[in-house]
């Protein structure tokens, strides 16, 4: 039986703040955790219908991104089907273009991916800075921990790495 291809895509605009926060969780998990081969780690920034290929070449898809809900800054969200639109990336984005745009997109060229997003509350996601908020930079951790936790609970298990921070295999 082949293995789900797997893409974790992380999302946002590191120029705004906490918009950045799923680029800077993608990196996060790409330097904390070794990852089976079927598992694609990628920072997709804000390249909307450029990701296409890469989104299309997924059995599964997980997003990391901001998410604008209810709760207080820091919350982390898990959102599936029509929550989708939930995603900051997935409404009226900075990005090219919204990422459920880009998802019909790939369902119309005949490969769209299961996809989930496993989202944060951002606190500020307007100013002009290249730093998360210190409320987000300190559940950053956690956050990637509860991303490797859902994967592995679908059967994706990463491993953490004893030295985070080293080389990839290190």
């Amino acid at each position: 039986m082949e293995k789900l291809r797997v893409l974790v895509l992380g999302v946002g605009n590191i120029l705004l703040s906490d918009e950045g926060f799923g680029v800077a969780a993608v990196n996060r998990l790409m330097r904390d955790y070794d990852w089976p081969d079927n598992v694609r780690l990628l920072d997709g920034g804000t390249l909307g219908l450029f990701l296409m290929p890469d989104i299309m070449d997924a059995d599964f898809l997980v997003v990391l991104d901001v998410v604008l809900g209810p709760g207080a800054p820091g919350t982390i969200y898990l959102l599936e089907g029509e929550d989708l639109r939930k995603s900051l990336s997935f409404r009226d984005s900075t990005h090219q273009t919204d990422l459920v745009d880009t998802l019909i997109s790939c369902e119309l060229a005949g490969g769209r991916p299961d996809a989930v997003i496993i989202g944060i509350q951002p606190g500020d996601w307007q100013t002009l800075s290249p730093a998360l908020t210190p409320e987000l930079e300190a559940r950053l951790p956690e956050f990637c921990a509860k991303v490797a936790a859902e994967l592995a609970r679908r059967g994706i298990t990463a491993t953490p790495r004893q030295d985070p921070g080293g080389a990839p295999g290190a």
